[in-house]
């Protein structure tokens, strides 16, 4: 890892925990229904061990239509400060990430931007992932060669497949319902596995 500058990473279920604000939302869903969470709950843990949109799969089975994302709800990982600290220590840090409008006023809030360089959000710039384009802006106003950078995320199609397709090194940490799939084809393989935030000093530091 000693060609490394940058580390990116995504927020939702890397950085943030969005269990809370996952079964708020299902709450939100079913009210009014015949539908229990345990049933809805259980169809998107099903669907997601093949399919990366879990929750939109479930409304479409059962029906249903989405209820409102709320960031409130949604909280840090315990160690997610601490790693970020010791990384930025030797490396620059870097969001890649599919997020509503004020992602850098959300990172200040939950005490992680300190630590970040460069913020690069689907909704201020007009382009989600998984289409590499967010990732080139990323890389550009790095200044960062894709084999400089790793990527760190929970989701094989948003974050572990454009990543490796650009040529940056690839984390994928199984958390969240995005850690629930399995890799099929070689460019779904990310080049490390880890199960939460620490184990990416152990790789990193």
């Amino acid at each position: 890892m000693n060609h490394i500058k940058w580390i990116f990473f995504d927020i939702g279920s890397t950085l943030v925990d969005e269990s809370i604000a996952y079964r708020k939302r299902i709450e939100r869903t079913i009210a009014g229904t015949n539908v229990t969470y345990g049933d809805f709950y259980n169809k998107i843990v099903e669907i997601s061990k093949y399919n990366q949109r879990g929750y939109n799969k479930a409304l479409e089975a059962y029906g249903l239509k989405t209820a409102p994302w709320n960031s409130e709800d949604e909280y840090v990982y315990p160690e997610s400060e601490e790693v970020l600290r010791e990384l930025s220590k030797r490396y620059q840090i870097g969001i890649i990430a599919n997020q509503n409008s004020g992602s850098e006023e959300r990172l200040e809030k939950l005490g992680l931007l300190r630590y970040i360089d460069l913020v690069v959000a689907s909704a201020e710039e007009g382009v989600a992932k998984p289409d590499l384009r967010i990732f080139q802006i990323a890389l550009k106003r790095a200044n960062c060669k894709p084999e400089e950078a790793v990527m760190v995320g929970d989701r094989i199609d948003n974050d572990i497949i454009p990543a490796n397709e650009i040529g940056m090194t690839t984390v994928w940490i199984k958390q969240g319902f995005g850690g629930l799939s399995k890799p099929k084809k070689p460019i779904e393989q990310p080049d490390y596995i880890i199960y939460n935030l620490n184990e990416l000093l152990k790789l990193l530091v």
